[in-house]
């Protein structure tokens, strides 16, 4: 199940399956970790490609399912490697899944790491809990844990399963390791229930992020995910640029051909200012 929650971009007269020929790209969605970083390091060239893409008019934003750090750490390690970006501009399911508990005045059992937890309102202690939040939290996915989440959703069917994402798997500097989704899977299937999707590949996740203004044809989606960045933004309307970093594999199948596949995120600043100027 989707969750729906207000989004900024202005309603389009026409969205278009394809970008029409004349048309420019005004905003760019960049997802983060696996496209221009992988723990602490840059991938190839994309501190400097970053800089060239903000010489342009194109308006930029950054899109993650990052949900091990809260955005004030994740703003600060990005710094410290090198990119020159605000905190503004990062968009993240973490800060859409606080702004949810929030509206829906959850009390919530949080399968999170420490630092995301300093997103969100705390539980309150007075209080049943509600509901289960679940994050990408390694250190959280433990079978006693687990067990209270699942006998939380068992004990009122009008109990809430919140996924911030439901990533199969994310790169970390020694290669693949297993993401949120799961987990997040067992719980549904254990206590035969849907959760509630905050995150990328959700429809209202990618509208949200999407400046105000500029339509989903004139913006274009990098990432390394083929379902959760990719075919979630063009379905939608946006151009989709698979990046071959991160967690790019050669022979996964997806719903929907990427608009164009590149080595990196620096060539895809190349294909954007490209194909702008033609």
């Amino acid at each position: 199940m989707s969750v729906g929650f207000g989004f900024g971009a202005s309603i389009c007269k026409h969205f278009y399956s394809r970008r029409s020929l004349n048309m420019v790209i005004k905003a760019a969605l960049i997802d983060l970790s696996g496209t221009l970083h992988i723990e602490n390091e840059p991938t190839a060239d994309a501190v400097n490609a970053l800089k060239r893409l903000r010489d342009t008019d194109i308006q930029i934003k950054f899109v993650t399912n990052t949900t091990k750090e809260s955005r004030k750490t994740l703003h600060e390690r990005l710094r410290k490697i090198g990119f020159e970006l605000e905190a503004h501009e990062i968009f993240s399911s973490l800060s859409a899944a606080a702004n949810y508990v929030e509206k829906e005045k959850l009390n919530p059992l949080y399968l999170l790491s420490e630092d995301a937890k300093s997103d969100f309102r705390a539980s309150d202690p007075n209080l049943e809990l509600d509901s289960v939040v679940v994050g990408l939290a390694p250190s959280e996915f433990y079978y006693e844990n687990l067990n209270k989440a699942f006998n939380l959703l068992m004990a009122n069917k009008n109990n809430r399963l919140v996924a911030i994402h439901q990533g199969k798997y994310y790169k970390r500097a020694d290669g693949l390791a297993l993401g949120p989704g799961a987990f997040v899977k067992g719980l549904e299937y254990a206590a035969a229930v849907n959760s509630i999707l905050i995150g990328k590949p959700n429809e209202y996740f990618f509208k949200s992020a999407i400046p105000e203004g500029i339509c989903p044809e004139e913006c274009v989606m990098i990432g390394d995910d083929p379902i959760d960045d990719i075919a979630g933004a063009m379905k939608i309307g946006l151009i989709g640029i698979q990046v071959k970093t991160g967690k790019y594999l050669p022979n996964i199948i997806v719903p929907e051909q990427p608009t164009v596949i590149v080595e990196n995120f620096s060539k895809a600043v190349d294909w954007i200012i490209k194909t702008n100027l033609n």
